[in-house]
């Protein structure tokens, strides 16, 4: 039984298969263990997208294993992943995916109404988590009326307020200015100490190297899995 919370075994994933095939995964494998931060970084059309979807059970491998807490989840259904990932992930995206008729409250609160957790219990949590980040005065404001910094920890706060143990960031600081970015940065390494793991797509080296663990992919497959301090600066 392994103790890693994410393995990657030899995992393909392969769009139009046959003469004109495009391997968007080529055969990784990799491990990630509970706590750690771990920095997936490459170019636009690296794979390391595509690869994130598949550790956020977002889709599955055409080939390959992928074991998730001890589970298999490289074959399971829709249903099934949906299950996991409202458990066990909480996603943070570059262009915050906020709901425009929705307060900030109502959209941290959106992810627990499909977990079928009571209104009250809701409340809590959505409020608990804004506070987390910051934003407790801006609870009842819509996207709109919010900076990019600030709906960008309205959407922390969505991922955070159901305390997955997991947390992954695609590209969380890619439409932010240098402070905001900084203010977001500081939030998952804190989210980090406290015990979350956290799955950081990047490519930007310089947001890389503030994780402890660089995985850098081309071409779908993984060249280097390091320290993220060996990281050369602007070297993308």
């Amino acid at each position: 039984m392994s103790n890693h919370l994410i393995e990657v075994k030899n995992v393909y994933k392969i769009y139009n298969p046959g003469e004109n095939e495009v391997r968007a995964l080529d055969g990784i494998s990799v491990t990630i263990d509970h706590g750690e931060f771990v920095a997936i970084v490459g170019h636009s059309g690296s794979g390391k997208s595509t690869f994130m979807n598949m550790l956020g059970c977002l889709d599955t491998p055409t080939s390959g294993d992928y074991y998730l807490d001890g589970v298999n989840v490289a074959g399971m259904t829709d249903d099934e992943l949906s299950d996991i990932r409202n458990k066990q992930i909480g996603f943070i995206f570059q262009g915050f995916n906020l709901i425009p008729s929705l307060t900030a409250q109502e959209n941290v609160e959106l992810p627990l109404v499909y977990r079928g957790m009571p209104a009250e219990q809701r409340r809590q949590l959505a409020e608990e988590a804004l506070t987390r980040v910051g934003m407790e005065h801006r609870m009842n404001h819509r996207p709109s009326e919010l900076s990019g910094g600030q709906q960008q920890r309205v959407a922390i706060a969505r991922a955070i307020a159901a305390r997955p143990p997991i947390i992954m960031a695609d590209e969380p600081t890619g439409n932010l200015d240098t402070r905001s970015g900084e203010e977001v940065m500081k939030i998952l390494h804190e989210l980090n100490e406290e015990g979350r793991t956290i799955v950081l797509i990047t490519h930007d080296n310089d947001i890389a190297r503030q994780a402890t663990r660089a995985i850098r992919i081309i071409d779908g497959k993984v060249v280097s899995d390091t320290l993220a301090s060996e990281l050369q600066k602007h070297d993308v």
